[in-house]
């Protein structure tokens, strides 16, 4: 070194260390495995065996009889396939606003039926169940249904669904307390049942300005993560209740509305490098009805999927069969549209060439991140990409 006293870098390193091993610990950066292109609300009276496969048949029905999708028709025989092999990638038994309120003694029958389709394996990659608030008027049918649901999981002796594959919605949060109370009950619920410490995960739904900006003005979603003491997978958007509360008219509240954006890159910007991910949410418009009203809501499906992945949101909400096709064709677009330049980019830099864009590091992560994602949703091949998963994974 030169005229600088070795006692200042011991200096900067007492005063750092714990800086660094807490930003280590906030940010520990992108989740590694497949994140799932969508989630299909259900129900939970609606749910039962071959659910998947009866979602197929209804989305192949609705190709065939209302073709074509707005897509090119290369992605036809793609889309036709991926619908017969895996229509569903993660499912999520709704016990909230798509379930209702019914007596207690029909959801207790619902939530033990729940915990015996998850135990018996409902042919999807990925499933949870939404349970219904924690806020005060709704707080112990959830917590009951929650209990009700494990207890017939476990009674059915099945394996538990691997941690990284099953998860609990929490709706309606607005605050960080809320958070921290779904922490002690998933705690308290795995010390009940035996389940290993940290195998319930939730994601937390955003449906209330509180829950973007608090009565302080404070951005609260990185308090939502923090609170979550690890639990948190997800945050999830939800398109109506959010644009309802903000004042938006009915005719008016969608995923592209300037509220909805607003709320979205709050969300991103502290989900960012935390390990939690993104779910766009729903659009309303089904297609349903004669080839004209078909065609009129894949249009406006396809459009807000492409938004969505255009904007960082590579997981959806698909509430109807007939969303599937352009669930799949328009991301399978999105990513085999890019794949060309994106692999000469990151061959490029993995040679340590420089051509008419010089990448950094994080884009060269981000570029490889990318084609992973093509894998993992069935858009490309490892032949497409030129490189396996262990070494994009490594980039």
């Amino acid at each position: 070194m030169g005229r600088l006293p070795p006692d200042v870098l011991v200096e900067l390193d007492g005063r750092l260390a714990p800086v660094d091993a807490e930003l280590r610990r906030r940010y520990p950066g992108q989740p590694s495995g497949r994140q799932p292109v969508h989630t299909v609300y259900v129900p939970a009276d609606r749910c039962g065996p071959g659910l998947a496969a009866r979602w197929g048949a209804a989305a192949l029905t609705a190709l065939r009889e209302h073709p074509p999708l707005p897509y090119p028709a290369e992605l036809h025989d793609r889309v036709v396939d991926k619908l017969r092999r895996e229509p569903i990638e993660d499912l999520r038994i709704d016990f909230e606003d798509g379930y209702g309120t019914p007596d207690d003694e029909v959801e207790d029958a619902a939530a033990r039926e729940a915990g015996r389709l998850v135990g018996d394996g409902l042919g999807v990659p990925f499933a949870g169940l939404r349970i219904k608030s924690l806020t005060g008027p709704v707080r112990r049918r959830a917590v009951r249904t929650l209990d009700l649901f494990l207890d017939a999981l476990r009674d059915g002796g099945a394996e538990l669904p691997p941690a990284d594959r099953f998860v609990v919605t929490l709706p309606k949060v607005s605050v960080p307390a809320q958070v921290e109370a779904m922490v002690l009950l998933c705690e308290r619920l795995e010390a009940a049942y035996g389940l290993p410490a940290g195998w319930l995960r939730f994601e937390v739904q955003i449906e209330t300005p509180a829950a973007i900006l608090g009565p302080d003005g404070l951005a609260t979603p990185g308090r939502l993560i923090g609170a979550a003491a690890g639990r948190c997978t997800g945050l999830h958007y939800g398109t109506y209740d959010y644009s309802a509360a903000c004042g938006i008219a009915a005719a008016q509240q969608s995923l592209a509305h300037p509220v909805a954006d607003f709320a979205k890159a709050v969300m991103q910007v502290a989900a960012a490098e935390t390990g939690v991910r993104l779910a766009d949410g729903s659009t309303n418009l089904l297609p349903v009805g004669d080839t004209a009203a078909v065609q009129a809501g894949w249009a406006e499906h396809a459009a807000l999927v492409r938004r969505g992945l255009e904007r960082g949101f590579y997981q959806g909400w698909d509430l109807h069969p007939a969303q599937l096709p352009t669930r799949f064709a328009g991301t399978y677009a999105f990513f085999r549209e890019g794949r060309a330049a994106a692999v000469a980019r990151l061959r490029a830099y993995l040679a340590g060439r420089s051509g008419g864009i010089l990448d950094e590091p994080a884009t060269a992560r981000a570029l490889a991140g990318f084609l992973l994602r093509g894998l993992d949703c069935g858009a490309l091949t490892e032949e497409e990409t030129g490189y396996d998963r262990a070494t994009l994974s490594a980039v």
